[in-house]
C-alpha cells in the first residue's frame, strides 16, 4: 500500500524496527545503499524479531535505482525544516515516504531531487531535533493506514 524509503540509513535496531511496523501494517521498506550496517547485523536481526519472512524489503545501490525500481507517482521527504505537517495530507496508495539517515537526515541535494513531492515535518516541541528514524516511519505509516481504513487489519 504505501512505501517507506531510508535513505542511508546508520542504526540497525531503526531499519529492524521498520522491518517489524511494515510487516505489521502490509506497506514496503525500500533501503538505499549505502546502508551503515550489514543486513545479518544481529543487532538488526534482533529488532526486527521474526518479522523478516513476513516483511517486503528491497536494498536499492542508489537513489537513482530505486527511482527506477519504484516509479513513484508521490514522494514525501520528511524534515524538521519543512512547514507541512504530515497530518495535512491525503495519502494516496503507493506514496513514498522517504526519511534520510541518523543523525544528520535528508541531505539538500535529496531533499532537491526532482522526484520530491513535497518535503513535510512531524510536529515538534521547540528545541528538539528529530524523532527517532524508525518512530517517525511508523507516525506517518499508520496516519496514512487509518486514513484509509486499516484495510486487512484485525
Amino acid at each position: 500500500m504505501f512505501r517507506v524509503m531510508f535513505h542511508e540509513p546508520c542504526i540497525p535496531p531503526n531499519t529492524g524496527n521498520a522491518i517489524r511496523m511494515v510487516a505489521g501494517t502490509g506497506c514496503e521498506l525500500h533501503l538505499v545503499e549505502p546502508l551503515g550496517f550489514d543486513l545479518s547485523e544481529p543487532k538488526l536481526r534482533r529488532a526486527g524479531l521474526d518479522y523478516h519472512d513476513l516483511a517486503s524489503v528491497s536494498v536499492h545501490k542508489d537513489l537513482e535505482a530505486a527511482w527506477a525500481a519504484l516509479q513513484p507517482e508521490r514522494v514525501f521527504a520528511f524534515t524538521a525544516h519543512a512547514s507541512v505537517s504530515y497530518a495535512a495530507l491525503e495519502y494516496r496508495a503507493g506514496d513514498v515516504f522517504l526519511f534520510g539517515p541518523e543523525p544528520t537526515g535528508l541531505s539538500d541535494e535529496v531533499l532537491a531531487d526532482p522526484h520530491v513531492t513535497a518535503t513535510v515535518r512531524i510536529p515538534m516541541l521547540p528545541g528538539r531535533r528529530s524523532l527517532n528514524l524508525s518512530n517517525a516511519a511508523a507516525v506517518v505509516t499508520y496516519e496514512a493506514w487509518r486514513q484509509h481504513g486499516f484495510p486487512g487489519a484485525v
